[in-house]
């Protein structure tokens, strides 16, 4: 019989922090897709099982067109007709538009590039983790490393003046986070367009050394140039300071794993990767059926919403072997945690050598380290949030 998942949950299991909901491993359970009632009355479906979940990633007849999703998830629109994605955000555009503004990037975040930033990686993290050290314990690990390594490495990336962080910052945060209303949204959002702006405008009049400099150099207008630094600060900043900051809190809830990894340097690469697997920070995203669409026995009707789970897929006990454990020296990869297909996440390789870099960095300076609170208590980011994640992790260390 065909299995029904009748709202997405709003929380995870107590204790679990880094499980998917329960509602969604008992929905993989049933088999890899399931039927999902949005609440406007729209039938869509809900897919958890991994293999699905890559078939649709990369397949044209599913769309990313933002004016296309009309269905929200958790709520229930109305009328209320759903705009074009703004120019320049392509994450919510099909090609030829979503090429046209993704092609001119593709050679600034190369796996060579992004290495080649190792070493400033190295002393951005070196540098926060000293100040750590000296303001001695307690620490909030995600305003003392999650958050600036990131920052700090994304903003001279795009020639964004390091002291405007806060601002923008904050603003990413609001309209992130899940937890804002649609006043506090539309001022965030608003509030980081206008500051785009004149970053671009300052751009074009004194181009610098930075990718968006050297975007000025195109045909693109203000307008997209806008949009992509949107996406691109917004990507490069939230997604991996939440990985960093979640990372760190599943390292210290099982210590046999940085033990193993402070013992052995080479098992950097698949550690990293696991921790993507097993934390699928960046949780679900949606897609539109074009056409007629067979998918795991099912026909997925044209203009159907179907709801993507990054988090279920890459605890698919078809794909992984003890999907639910983390193993740092686990071989099977291969996870959806950047995406695939031609949306394919643009700064998966910079976000790799960040994480390559201040993970080890982090257990190494502070062998001692652990919770400062009870793990029940650390503050964790909603399930409406687009990226999970903690919101404070305070811990401590011997001195």
């Amino acid at each position: 019989m065909e299995h029904t998942v009748t709202t997405l949950p709003a929380a995870r299991e107590p204790g679990c922090p880094f499980d998917p909901p329960a509602e969604l491993i008992d929905a993989r359970r049933h088999g890899p897709i399931s039927r999902y009632p949005f609440p406007d009355g729209h039938e869509g479906w809900l897919i958890t099982g991994y293999d699905l979940v890559r078939s649709v990633l990369a397949d044209p007849r599913f769309s990313s067109r933002k004016e296309l999703m009309r269905h929200h998830p958790l709520i229930d629109f109305g009328d209320i007709e759903v705009p074009p994605a703004p120019p320049g955000e392509f994450l919510l555009m099909d090609d030829p538009q979503h090429s046209r503004y993704r092609k001119p990037l593709v050679g600034k975040f190369t796996v060579r590039r992004m290495r080649l930033l190792t070493e400033r990686v190295e002393q951005v993290t070196a540098d926060h983790l000293d100040a750590m050290e000296k303001a001695g314990p307690p620490a909030d690990l995600v305003t003392a490393f999650a958050r600036p390594i990131p920052a700090v490495i994304i903003c001279e990336l795009l020639g964004v003046p390091y002291e405007d962080r806060g601002s923008f910052q904050d603003n990413i945060d609001t309209f992130l986070g899940g937890e804002a209303g649609d006043e506090e949204l539309f001022a965030a959002y608003t509030a980081t367009q206008r500051y785009l702006a004149e970053l671009v405008a300052a751009k074009r009049a004194n181009p610098t050394d930075d990718v968006l400099s050297d975007l000025t150099d195109s045909d693109l207008t203000d307008e997209e140039l806008q949009g992509i630094a949107l996406i691109l600060l917004s990507a490069g900043f939230d997604t991996t300071a939440n990985m960093l900051a979640l990372g760190a809190f599943a390292l210290l809830r099982h210590p046999e794993q940085p033990a193993a990894w402070r013992a052995d340097p080479a098992l950097t690469d698949s550690a990293v990767e696991e921790l993507l697997r097993y934390l699928s920070v960046a949780k679900t995203f949606m897609r539109t059926a074009l056409e007629d669409v067979e998918l795991g026995g099912r026909t997925i009707a044209a203009g159907t919403a179907v709801i993507l789970s990054y988090n279920t897929a890459n605890r698919d006990p078809e794909r992984f072997a003890d999907p639910h454990v983390l193993d740092l020296g686990r071989q099977d990869g291969g996870h959806l945690a950047f995406g695939h297909g031609i949306h394919q996440c643009l700064g998966q390789q910079l976000a790799r050598v960040e994480m390559r870099v201040a993970f080890p960095a982090l257990l190494n300076r502070f062998p001692t380290l652990r919770l400062a609170v009870p793990a029940e208590e650390v503050d964790l980011r909603p399930e409406t949030a687009d990226v999970y994640g903690v919101k404070s992790l305070p811990v401590t260390w011997d001195v």
